[in-house]
């Protein structure tokens, strides 16, 4: 007898198979290989992440400067900026891996709390986030929630998006942006919450303008430090799109966008945010277990208060702040 590997989720196709009396369909079958273009995507997100890591590692043990890497390494170390960062990395990714979203808003916000600029903030975030989405978008990649036509129709536009988003930020005064910054992630803290208190989904519908939606997303993204996920997540989920592959498309894209954003950052604000980056990476690396904690002991609506209360209560004493000044 054939040893089947039957998709045990629920799914138009196996209902028709059940109304027939005949099995569930393979598991290939209701989650097909990837597309070449997403093979491709996933080879070339692969290398990048190789290379980014290799540069890392040679940034921390080459010597540079008259100064050796171990030497270095301690300098990094001891400094109040790597644990501050990696603080905040640790708390973003804890809400990231609770909610699926909101790692960008959450820790460019605690990263504005401790005095960075806007442009600073949003640098060290976005190149920290090569890593987190480049692995969670070949995961997704893999597992085949990843829709083809979805992807290519967020990918250039959300990347021209993300470099807007970074020439604007960075061409602009730090201390003169940042209470618009603030007051953007007040928003999204309030929107956050807004979410909290929805209790009637709105009837589903093809999404549209998704490249549109991909370019606001990336922008504000890049501009404002965060916002993919709530922007253009909540957008195709509010349309009516299939949860799994739009939330597959769309991290992955997000690799894209941040690897272009950071790009562009590194190149208008240079090498600075090099421990910020390492202590956001540090941080993020022990969250996982916490997120799963409260993903089983809180439900989502109380994550979402909590998050989109922390968000918009700090961001509003970052505003005040900045006015004051």
């Amino acid at each position: 007898m054939k040893i089947r590997d039957i998709d045990p989720e629920p799914s138009p196709m196996n209902e028709e198979h059940a109304a027939l009396g005949i099995p569930p369909v393979e598991a290939t079958i209701a989650h097909p290989g990837p597309h070449p273009v997403i093979h491709a995507a996933m080879w070339f997100a692969g290398l990048v992440l190789f290379m980014l890591s290799s540069f890392l590692i040679g940034r921390m043990f080459v010597p540079g400067n008259g100064i050796g890497g171990t030497q270095t390494i301690l300098n990094v170390l001891s400094g109040d900026i790597f644990w501050t960062a990696a603080l905040v990395g640790f708390i973003a990714q804890v809400i990231d891996g609770a909610l699926g979203m909101a790692y960008g808003i959450t820790a460019t916000t605690f990263l504005l709390a401790t005095g960075s600029s806007p442009a600073m903030a949003s640098a060290s975030v976005h190149i920290a986030e090569i890593f987190t989405t480049g692995l969670s978008g070949v995961a997704h990649a893999k597992l085949g929630n990843v829709d083809r036509s979805l992807f290519l129709r967020m990918l250039i536009p959300g990347m021209l998006g993300a470099i807007l988003g970074a020439v604007l930020i960075t061409q602009l005064d730090g201390d003169a942006i940042k209470p618009y910054v603030s007051a953007y992630l007040a928003f999204m803290g309030i929107y956050v919450l807004r979410k909290a208190f929805r209790h009637k989904p709105p009837a589903p519908k093809r999404p549209r303008h998704v490249g549109k939606l991909a370019l606001l997303g990336g922008f504000v993204d890049s501009a404002g430090g965060g916002g993919w996920g709530p922007v253009v997540t909540s957008s195709l989920l509010g349309s009516g799109h299939d949860p799994r592959t739009t939330i597959g498309s769309v991290n992955f894209a997000e690799f894209f966008l941040t690897l272009t954003s950071g790009a562009a950052f590194t190149l208008l604000v240079g090498t600075g945010p090099w421990p910020v980056v390492a202590g956001l990476v540090f941080g993020g690396l022990f969250a996982a277990p916490l997120a799963a904690v409260l993903c089983r002991k809180l439900k989502a609506r109380t994550l979402l208060i909590l998050v989109g209360g922390l968000v918009s209560g700090l961001s509003l004493f970052n505003l005040w702040r900045a006015l004051a000044i």
